[in-house]
Parts: structure tokens; sequence; C-alpha cells
């Protein structure tokens, strides 16, 4: 320990040592022990800071630095006793500890559920209540009625006015405790897990009427976490939004009930021909039966499942003790039975994309209740729904194929045939005109679209070899290159480089992307330099827009599926030839027959010979995405234009199919069919000797074959062009004639 003594010895030698320097420099600097100057001259001179000021300075500033140190440890001390009282030991700090850390991690959780809300709430900006307003009559291109959609509100049946029994057999089945929950049912979702867990597989839902709703107003019914997170969000919206018997009305009115219908009040009608009001206990428990799976339970397909799945509905109000065993005795012994729907053929797919295509077409402030003359073929649409279904059931398990869509439309851009997917009944979803898929090869079309516009020919030749492109290095399907070659040949055999080095050397992607666009392409067509292999999401209907513009000399802006809009009383609110916008040049004729001439190959000895037609002369691209997700076919003649995809809703990967196999094969199909006894028309650019052999050989034939050896036709004979206009014509001269009552007999139209 230092002695103290010594301490105070050595400080008073500082301060005598300290004094001694500071009389030393007073006497340099002329200044004597009063502080006043010896040589009054020097005053004049500027001084330099006086090392006193500089010392005075330093010590403020460290003396305010350890003042305000002191007082903030001072207040830290304070705080830190107050705090002191709270402190908990024992049991009671675990119990602390665990609040804090479920505020912790609450208070994260919060912010990614904002994060996860925040798309689901994005699908309410639109105008929702809006949808259906219109109630619209669709007929067939020849003015055959086909299907109805839409429902005017004022039409609906409101809640308190359905009977009892109907309310009660949708709640026993749907949802029991609609009234008692807030969007998401706790309770029955353990129920219903704890019951799969049993069952080891899916057995019980565990969805509210609520969500359900959700489902059906802003999204699909595509089975992804993303759409179900959405849909709990969207449920929790509703709840906050509306009352129970709003939601249970929309729940009823806007829900598809099978064989076209959307609605409890109109499946009443289809079913039962009466009013929902009308229905018996049979007939309430058979359609609260539809809303799980219309497609499998309709009455006028399967009765028998109808049926069953009435008594399912049954059993359900006695378990949920809104009835009792005797009141619903009678409908067991007797149960309902569904009119005669047999002769009804409604191409829904194409019926509900017609519907938001009378939505834009139709006038603001116009009439709600329309007829729409459409141009659907009924026959083509069952011949392409048949060649899908066909080679799904021969090939679908080989392949692990489960879904598909088509799109066909005439050369004049008349949708002639879509089919959204296999089963309307199990997905309302439109793989045809909703789904975007990877559309791989199949892309290339719009890069030698574009390359043809730059002044490129099919002999133009182009260097099959390595090529990197910002660390990118694509590869082709063989895994080997060719060397120099003309893009007729790399085209034809799918050649992955030299579009990529069009791309990259000459074009830029930007051009490519805006060639697409022209040609009729609506989904967003990404600029990354990928995007020349097919890596943008198109969609079926995107496809065959654009390849029918090949078909059509390289005029775009002409497809549609309503060519006329009628009043109930006759007048036309709009035609397509009238009001649509003119069509509009997207390709050179030049660019167009240089580009088909190098398509018609590709059926012919390229990687789509399963598609070539037989006498017919057809062009067309396959297109195959990473690990075979999606295969597609696009080909066109002079006559129609028909896009082919294959694929699996939850993007699994097929087994090893390409475009060039069963999309082809399903492709081919149809437009044998297509083009049975029709006048064949040239593909633009294309002198087609293959149609001139056929009809020469037909004639041959004709004349040698004897009436009764005919080969039976798989399609019958159309009516000429000329016919079939005629026929229309005096329908519509009959449909507005003035009607007349002659005496004694019945109403008759004068121009008989």
């Amino acid at each position: 320990m230092a002695d103290p003594h010594l301490e105070d010895t050595r400080r008073l030698k500082g301060c005598t040592a300290f004094a001694s320097w500071l009389q030393v420099e007073r006497g340099r600097s002329g200044i004597g022990r009063s502080g006043l100057m010896k040589n009054p001259f020097s005053a004049r001179k500027r001084q330099a800071p006086r090392p006193g000021r500089l010392l005075a300075l330093d010590a403020w500033i460290d003396s305010s630095l350890y003042e305000a140190g002191f007082r903030a440890r001072e207040r830290w001390e304070n705080v830190t006793i107050f705090f002191r009282r709270f402190k908990v030991t024992g049991w009671r700090r675990g119990l602390v500890e665990m609040s804090s850390e479920a505020f912790t991690l609450g208070t994260a959780g919060s912010i990614v559920m904002l994060a996860l809300a925040m798309p689901a709430f994005e699908e309410t900006a639109r105008d929702w209540r809006s949808q259906g307003e219109f109630a619209v009559t669709f007929l067939d291109r020849y003015g055959n009625e086909i299907g109805q959609r839409g429902i005017i509100q004022r039409d609906s049946v409101p809640v308190d006015e359905m009977p009892d029994h109907v309310i009660k057999a949708v709640l026993a089945t749907e949802d029991r405790r609609f009234f008692e929950h807030f969007g998401i049912d706790v309770i029955g979702l353990a129920r219903a897990m704890s019951q799969n867990v049993r069952a080891n597989s899916v057995v019980q839902g565990g969805s509210t009427l609520t969500q359900q709703l959700a489902k059906n107003l802003f999204l699909t019914n595509e089975r992804s976490m993303e759409r179900k997170i959405k849909e709990a969000f969207l449920a929790l919206w509703l709840e906050a939004n509306l009352t129970k018997k709003e939601i249970l009305q929309l729940y009823l009115d806007r829900a598809y009930m099978g064989g076209g219908t959307f609605g409890i009040t109109a499946a009443a009608d289809f079913y039962f021909d009466k009013g929902i009001k009308e229905v018996t206990l049979a007939e309430a428990a058979m359609l609260a039966g539809l809303f799980k799976a219309p497609g499998n339970y309709a009455p006028h397909i399967n009765l028998p499942a109808a049926r069953g799945r009435a008594n399912v509905v049954l059993n359900n109000l006695v378990d949920s003790h809104m009835m009792s065993e005797g009141e619903v005795l009678s409908a067991r012994l007797r149960p309902a039975t569904a009119i005669d729907r047999t002769s009804k053929d409604s191409p829904d797919y194409f019926l509900d994309w017609a519907f938001e295509e009378v939505k834009k077409h139709a006038p603001k402030n116009g009439p709600l209740a329309l007829v729409a003359r459409t141009t659907i073929d009924l026959d083509m649409q069952r011949a392409a729904e048949e060649s899908l279904e066909f080679h799904l059931r021969q090939h679908g398990a080989e392949y692990k194929v489960t879904e598909g869509a088509i799109v066909l439309i005439e050369s004049n851009g008349a949708v002639r045939a879509m089919v959204g997917g296999r089963d309307y009944g199990r997905s309302q979803f439109n793989r045809a005109t909703r789904a975007l898929r990877q559309t791989g090869s199949s892309f290339k079309t719009y890069v030698y679209a574009a390359a043809m516009e730059a002044g490129f020919t099919p002999d133009s030749v182009i260097s099959d070899a390595p090529i990197n492109w910002g660390g990118w290095s694509p590869q082709n399907y063989a895994r080997k290159f060719s060397g120099r070659m003309t893009l007729t040949e790399a085209l034809v055999r799918s050649i992955n480089t030299v579009p990529v080095r069009l791309a990259h050397d000459h074009l830029t992607t930007t051009p490519i992307r805006d060639i697409a666009y022209a040609m009729g392409v609506e989904s967003e067509v990404s600029t990354h330099k990928t995007m020349v292999l097919g890596t943008s999401s198109l969609t079926v209907m995107d496809q065959a827009t654009a390849y029918n513009t090949l078909a059509a000399g390289g005029v775009a802006g002409t497809r549609h599926g309503i060519s006329q809009m009628l009043t109930h009383a006759g007048d036309v609110v709009y035609d397509f030839t009238r009001d649509a916008p003119p069509p509009v040049p997207a390709l050179s004729p030049q660019a167009v027959a240089s580009l088909n001439s190098i398509l018609v190959q590709i059926p012919e000895w390229g990687t789509a010979r399963r598609a070539a037609l037989e006498g017919i002369r057809s062009a067309g691209k396959t297109g195959t995405t990473q690990a075979y997700r999606d295969a597609w076919y696009v080909g066109f003649t002079g006559n129609y234009t028909a896009a082919v995809w294959m694929g699996n809703d939850d993007f699994s990967p097929t087994h090893n199919m390409t475009g060039g196999s069963l999309p082809a094969m399903t492709w081919q199909r149809l437009m044998t069919y297509a083009h049975q006894n029709i006048e064949l028309k040239p593909i633009p650019g294309i002198e087609n000797p293959f149609i001139e052999k056929k009809l020469v050989a037909e004639a041959k034939a004709a004349d040698t074959q004897a009436p009764d050896a005919a080969a039976e036709e798989e399609r019958p004979a159309l009516l000429s062009s000329r016919t079939t206009k005629l026929l229309t014509d005096m329908a519509d001269a009959f449909r507005q004639a003035p009607v007349v009552r002659l005496p004694d007999q019945p109403e008759t139209l004068s121009a008989l």
C-alpha cells in the first residue's frame, strides 16, 4: 500500500515545479507579476492563443463529459433500483420468461401474418359483389341454346324465404357451427384432423362455409398452401365485412351445382323443374349433397350416387340434432328423382370464358338480360373433349399425366372449341384461359418470327455451337452440337443454341417480346435472357391466338368468341363485324411466308411427326419444359389453329412426355376430325400439293366406288357455308317477323 505522506510530497513538488515554469514563461513573454506588458509596442502584434485558455477549454470539456456520464449512471441506477421491485424468482420467473418469449414470437408472427395477408386482401380490391350481374343465354354458331350464365340478385330467393329444411340440410352438411365461429372453425378443424388421422386418409374437410365462399368469390380450386392461406385470411375478411345472413346468401347463390348451373335456385329449376320454395326434404338433401362434388353427385348423370349422397345429408341432419329420425324417414323411403336432362350438352369452360367476354363488350348502362350468339361448334367441341379424354385414358398412366387443355380457332378468329380440363364438375378452373404454364420450345416460333422481321431467311446460316450469355450456357436436347446450319434445320430439329445466338447477337429479347404481344399474346412476357427457350408462362389461349396469326397471313386481332349480342326483344347491342376494332397486321407477308415454310416441315420430318395429317399439309411446333412438367403442341392449317397442353395441376413432372408425343397425337386426332368434308385452304405463303393429290384421289374413288360400298364417315357431312348462311338468315327473318292471329287458328307467323 502506498505511503500517504510520500504521495503528498510528490504533489507538493509538482506544484512547485509548475509555479517555477509559469514564472519563467511570464518573464519570457514580458509580463510581470502585475500582469502588465513590459514592452508597450509589442501590443500591436497579434499574439498566438494562450496555453491557459486551451487548458481551460479542455478542462471544461472533460468536466462536462464527466458530469453527463455521472448523471446518466445515476439515473440508470435509479431505474435499476426501481425495477428491482419487480424482480421475481422461482416458478414466477419461469412464467415471466415464457410470457416474454411469447410476446417476442407473437410480434414476429404478426409481422409474418401481415406479409401473408397482403396478397389475399389484394383480391378484394376488385368489384367482387357485381359478379354475375348479367343474365345471359348463350347460343352456338347455328343458333341453338347451349347454356346460361349469371344471376340478377333481385331474382334470387332470399334466405328468409327459403324452406327451413333447405337451410338445415346445407348447414348440417357444410358447416354445422356456421353461426358460432368467426370464419375459421378451430373446433371443426380439430375434429376433421382427428377423423383423418384415424382413417389414415382425408375423409373429412375442415373448411367452413365462409372459407368455401372465399374460394368461390376470389380464388381458384388450385391445391396449394398459398391458396389455403389466402382462403383463411379472406374468410376472416368476409366475416368482418358481411353479416352471417349475407354470407349464407352469397354462398347459396354463387356455388356451382353441376349441369352448368350456379346457385341453389337455378339447381332446383334444372334438376327438379321447380322453384327452391317448392322442393321437398328429399330434394333439398340431394341439392345439399351437390356442394361437395357436383360432378360426382349430379342426379342427371349418376342418380344412384346422388341418392347415396342425399342419404348422407339426411344422416347429418339427425347427427346434428337439427331433425329427428322420424322427420327424415319419409325422405329416406321416397328419395328424389331428377328430370331427364340427358339431352343437355353444355360446354361449360367455354361458357365461363364467353361470359367474361360478354362483360367486356356489353354496352354500359345497357340491358342486363342478353342473348349471346357465340362462335362455338358443338361438333368440334365434342371432338376436342373426346380426343383429350381418349389419349389421357390410353396413355395417362404411362406418361404420369392427368390434365390437359385445348383451344381450337378458325383462321378467321372464331373460337370453335375450348377444353379447360377433363371434368368441369370436379374443377371449374379453366386451364385453357387462366393457367399460366411455361411454353418450352414452342416459344421459339416468336424468336424466329422476330428474326424473319429483322431480315433473316430460312436459308440464313447460324452456328450451333456452345454459347455463354452472362454465365448462362444452354444445351441442346441431345447434349451435342452440329456446327453451322440453316434456320430451317435449327427450328425443325428444335436446336436450343441457335435461337439463343439470334437473340444474343442480333435481336435482344425486347423485339421478341414485342412480336409476341403483336401476335396476340396477352399474358406478361419476361425479357430475361432465358425467355428465348420458353421460360415465360403463357395460357393455351395465348398460344392458339398467336399461332393463328400465322394461319391468317400475319393479321392479328381477329380472335373472338361472341359474334353477336341481342336483347330478348331482338335488338342487336353488339356485333363483332360492326363493333370490334379492325384487325391489324402483326407480321409482314414475307416474314409469314418464310416462317410458315419452316413450320410445315416440323410435322413432316421434325419433332412433330405424330401430328402429321394424312393428305393435308399442316404446320406447328412442339414444346417441352424442364423436368417434363409441361408438354405442348401448337399447330395450324389454312383452316384451323389448335393449341394442346398437357401436364399436372400440382406441377409434378410427367414421365418423359414431350410435345411430340401425347399432345401431338391429341392434336392430330382432333384436326383429322375437323377437316372432314370441308373446303381446304392453303397455308399462307405455302403452295400445298397434298391438297391437289387428295382431291384427285377422292374424285377417282367416287367414280369407281359403288354407293353401297362407301365407308362410314366418322363425322356427318356439314352444310356448305352458303347454305348455312341462308338458313341462318331465314331463321332470323322468322324470328323478327310480326305475329298475327288468323280466325280460329293458333298464333302463326304472317310470313307463313
